[in-house]
């Protein structure tokens, strides 16, 4: 169900738990209204908002991401670690400071997590790298077969370039332990050690300010740990604002890395649209730990919510369940015999083209199809959870209102029953 299915998308019948889409319910509107006319009507504050901005970014955004770490104390930072950082803003959300990354090591191996963050990993492998994937656990990344991973590559690891890391993985929404973030910190520095040059650590910090299970654990910045300087952590406001700001920033020790980072910057466009960026840095000076408070509240009711459909409906042929606890995924592994690859029954029943009409409705009317992502894509083929991600799927309750999403995992139960060969659907 990727592009094709994408394209014929009907509104209001089909729907749609595979999108990455941010609730539009959590994009404070009336907040970049009033933003947008504070910063306009005072440009002795917001200089030239209108014009081209400085490749590093807006000095009042990067002023304001750094008095909102020290103001929560994010990640356990206090002025002096941040003092000694430096911040940057990407061009074009946190994507295209992840895209600068890629342009300026030279390919060879990334290490990341299995699932894998599916997006970058296929472009890395684009550019050439060649993406060695360490599965995770309920923790995060496996630390403790990473040495292993790294051990077997002999030679070959001369050719590591960097970690990539997201901090609460995209697919499976796992939130990456403090123990987890010291033990890679230990391990890179060990290896830069022994490589004899540094191998940086990128924490991707995505969905890191929507953690909203109350019992999760707070998590670390890696800086804590990091006294080699390899460490780099990407975030973004898109989650926690509106993704069409594209605010993306790196934090990261000064140094020739980073400005290269801003160099990058400038060759692709300059900056980050200066007026976005002043809107965010009015925002986070004056509203945003309201609006991260309602943005964590929303998503934590669709979680118990979307959860306990999950387990009503489907919750007996399901054997692990990941997320619920941070962003707004949920990643679910079935029993043996039911797969949700790309033409398996299941999949044939939810995209409605299994031949049959009482399934899928007439040509011109189409029952309501449902969309996710398959496990297929959220795993690395060369690695070994290959053939278990054949049985697997991320479904998103971000997007979809939460009526639609029951009816999803009602037509989901539909499916498996279909696939397992129950349906009495005739």
């Amino acid at each position: 169900m990727m592009a094709d299915f994408a394209l014929e998308f009907r509104d209001g019948i089909d729907i749609n738990l595979g999108v990455g889409y941010v609730n539009e319910r959590t994009i404070p509107r009336r907040l970049i209204e009033e933003a947008q006319r504070e910063v306009l009507t005072h440009p002795e504050k917001y200089r030239m908002a209108l014009n081209y901005g400085g490749s590093k970014g807006s000095v009042n955004l990067i002023e304001s991401i750094r008095q909102y770490h020290l103001d929560n104390r994010i990640g356990g930072m206090d002025e002096e670690i941040l003092e000694s950082k430096e911040i940057i803003i990407g061009p074009n959300g946190a994507t295209s400071l992840l895209d600068g990354v890629s342009q300026l090591l030279n390919p060879g191996i990334v290490m990341t997590t299995d699932p894998i963050y599916y997006i970058y990993c296929n472009l890395l492998e684009r550019a050439g790298f060649q993406v060695l994937a360490v599965p995770e656990d309920e923790y995060g990344i496996r630390t403790d077969l990473l040495p292993e991973s790294i051990e077997e590559l002999g030679e070959a690891r001369q050719e590591i370039r960097f970690v990539y890391i997201v901090t609460v993985n995209n697919p499976t929404s796992t939130i990456l332990s403090n123990g987890r973030r010291r033990e890679l910190v230990r391990i890179v520095t060990e290896l830069s050690e022994d490589l004899n040059r540094k191998i940086p650590i990128i924490f991707d910090k995505a969905y890191e300010d929507m953690i909203h299970d109350p019992l999760a654990e707070a998590p670390e910045s890696a800086f804590l740990y990091d006294d080699l300087g390899i460490v780099y952590e990407v975030g973004t406001l898109s989650k926690v604002l509106a993704p069409a700001l594209r605010i993306g920033y790196m934090t990261g020790a000064p140094g020739a890395f980073m400005r290269a980072m801003v160099q990058r910057t400038n060759d692709v466009g300059f900056s980050a649209p200066l007026i976005t960026q002043e809107i965010a840095s009015y925002i986070m000076d004056h509203h945003i730990g309201d609006q991260i408070r309602k943005v964590r509240a929303g998503y934590r009711e669709r979680a118990v919510a979307v959860r306990r459909w999950i387990d009503e409906k489907i919750g007996d042929f399901i054997v692990d369940i990941r997320g619920g606890r941070a962003g707004f995924y949920y990643y679910l592994t079935f029993e043996e015999g039911i797969m949700t690859a790309e033409g398996s029954p299941l999949h044939r029943f939810l995209s409605r083209t299994t031949g049959d009409p009482m399934i899928d409705g007439s040509p011109d009317k189409k029952k309501p199809r449902v969309l996710y992502l398959p496990g297929e894509f959220c795993v690395h083929p060369a690695g070994g959870m290959a053939e278990v991600g054949r049985r697997q799927m991320r479904l998103s309750y971000g997007f979809e209102e939460p009526d639609r999403i029951e009816d999803a995992i009602g037509y989901l139960r539909e499916g498996v029953d279909y696939a397992k060969g129950d349906s009495d659907i005739s």
